[in-house]
């Protein structure tokens, strides 16, 4: 039994999502403020499903190479837990916008190759946890959220982490058990693969992901 697993159920749209996401047992919920994503939320629509959040639930902020005036109109309006980069932001950048904040950030690494890995330990330095996602295809819309998979033995002869870290890319809840075996990951990120069409929650699918991950 892998209890221990934490679960993420990101891109929430709804406030029937955001209970079916922890009433399933997830102990992170996402929130995505990104307005080319079909998951995008506007400022007041987020504040009023982070009320709906229960504690001990991490809400989570999805953003996208944000600049401070963004980050300010969020974190103003918002009660939020975390904020997750997941543009291309510089470990810079993201020392930056943690001291500034003064909320943990978990950046986003996109992972397709072995050349990919060395970024793991350079935002390392800077983030307190990360998420190691797929890579986006050449000239994809989104940066996350698309659905796809990467090989993820290049995870499993990792033995150290200096961070959290979370699995993303293509998780399902046919796969996640899989992922979590190949990869020892403590902790899982899913959006589209809960979903009846891309943006929408599917209630049914997110209970039977946070089962399978704690399998």
């Amino acid at each position: 039994m892998s209890a221990q697993v934490n679960v993420k159920i990101c891109g929430l749209t709804t406030a029937a999502s955001v209970e079916a996401a922890v009433s399933a047992g997830a102990r992170y919920v996402g929130f995505v403020f990104f307005e080319r994503s079909p998951r995008n939320v506007t400022i007041e629509q987020a504040a009023a499903l982070a009320a709906e959040v229960p504690p001990g639930v991490c809400k989570v902020a999805l953003t996208v190479n944000a600049d401070d005036a963004e980050l300010d109109r969020i974190l103003g309006a918002v009660p939020l837990d975390m904020l997750q980069l997941h543009g291309q932001e510089t470990p810079d950048r993201v020392a930056a916008i943690r001291s500034r904040h003064g909320l943990p950030v978990m950046k986003a690494i996109g992972i397709a190759g072995s050349e990919d890995m060395p970024a793991i330990d350079l935002y390392s330095d800077v983030a307190d946890q990360l998420l190691i996602d797929a890579k986006p295809p050449r000239g994809a819309d989104l940066p996350g959220g698309n659905g796809l998979a990467f090989d993820w033995q290049l995870l499993a002869a990792r033995k150290y982490w200096r961070r959290p870290w979370m699995l993303a890319g293509g998780l399902t809840p046919d796969n996640v058990a899989q992922a979590i075996r190949a990869t020892g990951a403590r902790q899982v990120d899913v959006s589209s693969g809960v979903e009846s069409t891309p943006g929408t929650k599917d209630a049914a699918l997110i209970r039977a992901f946070v089962a399978a991950a704690h399998t």
